[in-house]
């Protein structure tokens, strides 16, 4: 449990450090097993947070071990788990360029393949939830916006979701990997905008492509990446990979500030 817990909390602080959220406007949880979550604290910021911070539930809510109240999304977070049982961690935040999509209503539609390498086709966004479900629980309420959305959908193959003027949610194997999901999908909401405005009636990528990047990336004959014996970070120091600067994160600013010369912002 402790192993869990530093897990945990290392991948919330990991939604800042890869500039995903500011302030307190995130939250990632992991399953404990079939009948436990631990999920980060309600408000506590990301710089004072520690591994015993983390707050065990149980799938009802009912906080089990833990001094600070849980995150107040607890209710859409356990809302997916229940209907998903292969879901193992779940991130949300509100990241600048998803949330734009999220708040204009619409799904991120796949206009490339770096989008395909992780997501078999668009981002989905919820519906807008009635006055009734806002008032009688509003966090449950997501929740079942989220499930009612994906509805048919394989979650292991578009492993996230806008909730319409709200936020992003986004889930994976691990904690670790539920942060991931939430980063590349900024990262295809940033590509599609930019896509967008220089050509509005982009087209879709062609289901042959999204077939093709998905299955050479996460098929059962995938050939992306090392053998699982290879030790892809030496390669990395051999090869005297600089680190990433912090000028080139993404995420962040306004749309033109980060344009090339050509395009002013």
């Amino acid at each position: 449990m402790n192993r869990l817990r530093q897990e945990l909390c290392d991948a919330n602080c990991a939604i800042i450090r890869r500039r995903l959220a500011v302030l307190t406007w995130g939250n990632v949880s992991c399953r404990v097993d079939s009948s436990r979550i631990l999920i980060k604290p309600s408000g506590v910021p990301y710089e004072t947070l520690t591994a015993q911070n983390m707050v065990l539930v149980d799938m009802q809510g009912c906080v089990l071990e833990g001094a600070l109240r849980p995150s107040c999304d607890t209710p859409t977070h356990l809302e997916i788990y229940r209907a998903f049982p292969q879901v193992r961690a779940i991130c949300h935040v509100h990241s600048s360029y998803a949330t734009a999509f999220a708040q204009a209503g619409l799904p991120i539609p796949p206009l490339g393949t770096t989008q395909a390498d992780s997501f078999a086709g668009a981002v989905p966004i919820t519906r807008q939830l009635t006055p009734q479900e806002v008032e009688q629980d509003y966090e449950l309420s997501t929740g079942r916006v989220i499930v009612e959305t994906l509805a048919g959908l394989d979650v292991s193959r578009i492993p996230g979701i806008l909730v319409r003027q709200h936020g992003v949610f986004t889930w994976g194997s691990s904690a670790n990997e539920a942060v991931e999901h939430a980063y590349i999908l900024e990262q295809v909401a940033k590509i599609n905008f930019r896509t967008l405005l220089l050509n509005p009636s982009a087209p879709l990528l062609p289901d042959y492509l999204i077939h093709k990047h998905e299955e050479r990336k996460h098929g059962s004959s995938a050939y992306y990446g090392q053998p699982s014996d290879c030790c892809a970070p030496s390669l990395s120091r051999q090869r005297g990979c600089p680190p990433a600067s912090s000028h080139s994160t993404p995420g962040s600013g306004s749309p033109g500030h980060d344009l090339p010369p050509q395009y002013p912002g």
